[in-house]
């Protein structure tokens, strides 16, 4: 039978100098018994699967509010999206996957309904109060909002975990790091950042695609799909659309995930880098992709950011969410009365409480919410 310590010593065996292993964790903020068969990384990625904020993801829009289709992503899509590249490059870079799993099923736990659209009302919202960030929300939640253990509040997740959470090292803000040293957080953690954007963009591609937002005239000027295009139609005649679209997208990937892998490596040889705290100290971020695809990528996001974000069903959809949830925190802070008991009975100032009663909402609840606020019909 197979202990912790045996899966560490695998680790250290088989993983990269410069990888994180698990072994070797700063530890918890709260001393915990390690478990007899799990490695650290292992629990928290556990950990975090098992929370009531990561369950609400899968009615929390990616960029289509659940109730316009089955198909479109939600935000726990996108975050198993955003998991499997990751592990994907991990493992290819000899890094700790687990590590890196955990950060992303993690790094959108603090998204609110509706998106975007969501964090820029509750941070307008939350203007003389600290503002509001989803990074900075995700770890509010696995630090004190999620109540499962009768020794602490929170998830008591290891300092690897948090920092990757947290996304940069640099910020002035960073709730972690006090180390004006460390410019960059892991490997892991820069690969799970990458992971979300190649996950976002590659994607939301599909789902403009699918929802006919998308003019295909116009993303046929675009050079990753272009590319990628022209590579399926030498190959095959008469393709059927639906599924050459499914082979471009999943080309797409593939193509950024290869010249991300040979970019980083290049920077890890370039820079000598052969420890984690030399990834942390480095001049440069050791993540990247080469120049030219850095560029491809940056258009593919600029196109989906001008024909797809702004389109005028995505912006209606936009409207509604700033009404709603402008209509829900503003009734809470005129009325306090109208929180849940557990919500009044916790401490702490007003504004912030309602804030992450808000942004803890999926999209169907605040949306019922709202009407049962608003509407003059009693409630159900």
């Amino acid at each position: 039978m197979i202990k912790r310590q045996d899966l560490e010593k695998i680790e250290v065996q088989s993983l990269a100098p410069y990888a994180m292993k698990s072994g070797e964790s700063k530890g918890r903020q709260h001393k915990e018994k390690e478990h007899s068969y799990r490695t650290r990384f292992q629990r928290d990625r556990d950990r975090i699967i098992h929370t009531a904020a990561f369950r609400r993801l899968e009615y929390k829009t990616q960029v289509f509010v659940y109730h316009e289709g089955d198909y479109y992503r939600t935000r726990l899509t996108h975050s198993l999206e955003v998991a499997q590249i990751a592990r994907s490059i991990c493992k290819s870079l000899q890094l700790n996957e687990d590590l890196t799993e955990a950060v992303a099923l993690s790094h959108d736990l603090g998204h609110p309904p509706f998106g975007h659209t969501g964090q820029k009302v509750l941070n307008q919202l939350m203007k003389g109060h600290g503002g509001f960030e989803h990074n900075k929300q995700s770890l509010r939640i696995v630090k004190l909002l999620e109540k499962r253990y009768p020794e602490f509040d929170g998830l008591n997740l290891t300092w690897e975990v948090m920092e990757g959470i947290s996304k940069h090292s640099q910020d002035e803000d960073n709730p972690i790091t006090s180390d004006k040293a460390v410019r960059f957080p892991s490997l892991e953690a820069q690969v799970a950042d990458f992971a979300d954007g190649i996950a976002y963009n590659a994607h939301d591609l599909d789902d403009g695609i699918t929802s006919n937002l998308l003019d295909l005239s116009q993303l046929r000027r675009v050079a990753l799909w272009k590319e990628n295009e022209k590579k399926f139609d030498e190959k095959y005649t008469g393709l059927d659309f639906k599924l050459k679209k499914y082979q471009v997208v999943r080309s797409i990937i593939n193509d950024l995930i290869s010249d991300f892998r040979r970019a980083t490596l290049k920077n890890l040889k370039q820079y000598k880098v052969g420890t984690v705290d030399d990834v942390r100290r480095a001049p440069v971020r050791m993540a990247a992709f080469g120049k030219e695809v850095a560029e491809k990528n940056k258009a593919l996001k600029n196109f989906l950011h001008k024909n797809m974000y702004s389109h005028r069903k995505v912006l209606r959809m936009e409207f509604k969410a700033e009404l709603t949830l402008e209509g829900i925190f503003k009734a809470y802070t005129k009325m306090p009365g109208l929180l849940p008991d557990w919500v009044q009975k916790n401490e702490g100032l007003l504004e912030l409480r309602i804030c992450d009663y808000v942004s803890g909402m999926t999209d169907r609840y605040a949306i019922n919410e709202h009407k049962n606020l608003y509407s003059a019909d009693e409630e159900n």
